[in-house]
C-alpha cells in the first residue's frame, strides 16, 4: 500500500490509530492571526518614537484641554462627558495601556541592536588588540635585527678610527724608511 496524504493514520489492531512517521503532520489551525514580527516591531518602534515627542505631549495637552473645557462649559445637552471625566479616563488608561507594551517592545528591540553592536565592537577591539600586539612584536624584531647591522655611522667610526690608528703607527716607524717607500712596498704586496 503506498502511503498517501488521506491516510496518514491506519488502524491498528487494537483498534487506536498508529501515527504515521513518513507522512508529514498535517497543519493545525492557529487561534491567533500571522504577523510578521519584524514589521510589527518597526511599527512599535515609530509609534514610540512618536510618544517620546514634544509634538505629542503638545496634542495631547490640546486634545486634554479641549476635551474638559467643553464638557464644563458646554450647554448640558452638548456634554458627551459630565464631570468625573469618566470617558476621558478610559480613553487615557486604553492609551496607556497600548502605549506601555509598544515603548517596552521598542527598547527591548533597541537593546538586541546594542547587544549585536557591542558583541561586533568588541571582536573588533580585539582583533585591533591582536593586530597591535603582532606589530609591537615585529618592530621589536626589526630593532634587535638592526642592532647588529653595521650603519653608515658606525662604519665611519670605525674607519675613522684606522686611519687614526695608520696614522699612529706611521708616526711610530723609524725614520730611516720614507713613507714613499712604505707606500711602493705596499702597492708591490697588492700585485
Amino acid at each position: 500500500m503506498a502511503p498517501t496524504a488521506d491516510r496518514e493514520r491506519e488502524p491498528r489492531p487494537e483498534g487506536r490509530p498508529r501515527i504515521r512517521l513518513d507522512l508529514p503532520r498535517a497543519t493545525r489551525r492557529k487561534l491567533l492571526p500571522d504577523y510578521d514580527p519584524e514589521a510589527f516591531g518597526q511599527m512599535s518602534e515609530k509609534i514610540a518614537r512618536f510618544l517620546g515627542t514634544g509634538r505629542f505631549i503638545v496634542w495631547m495637552t490640546i486634545i486634554i484641554t479641549v476635551w474638559i473645557v467643553w464638557n464644563v462649559t458646554a450647554p448640558t445637552d452638548l456634554r458627551f462627558d459630565p464631570f468625573p471625566f469618566l470617558f476621558l479616563t478610559l480613553a487615557l488608561s486604553l492609551q496607556a495601556s497600548y502605549a506601555a507594551p509598544l515603548i517596552l517592545l521598542a527598547q527591548n528591540r533597541q537593546d538586541d541592536r546594542d547587544r549585536v553592536n557591542l558583541e561586533q565592537d568588541r571582536k573588533q577591539n580585539e582583533r585591533s588588540i591582536a593586530d597591535t600586539e603582532y606589530l609591537t612584536r615585529e618592530i621589536a624584531a626589526l630593532r634587535m635585527g638592526l642592532g647588529e647591522v653595521a650603519t653608515r655611522d658606525w662604519i665611519r667610526s670605525e674607519l675613522q678610527d684606522l686611519v687614526k690608528e695608520m696614522e699612529q703607527q706611521r708616526a711610530a716607524l723609524p725614520s730611516v724608511i720614507p713613507a714613499e717607500q712604505v707606500v711602493r712596498s705596499d702597492e708591490g704586496d697588492r700585485r
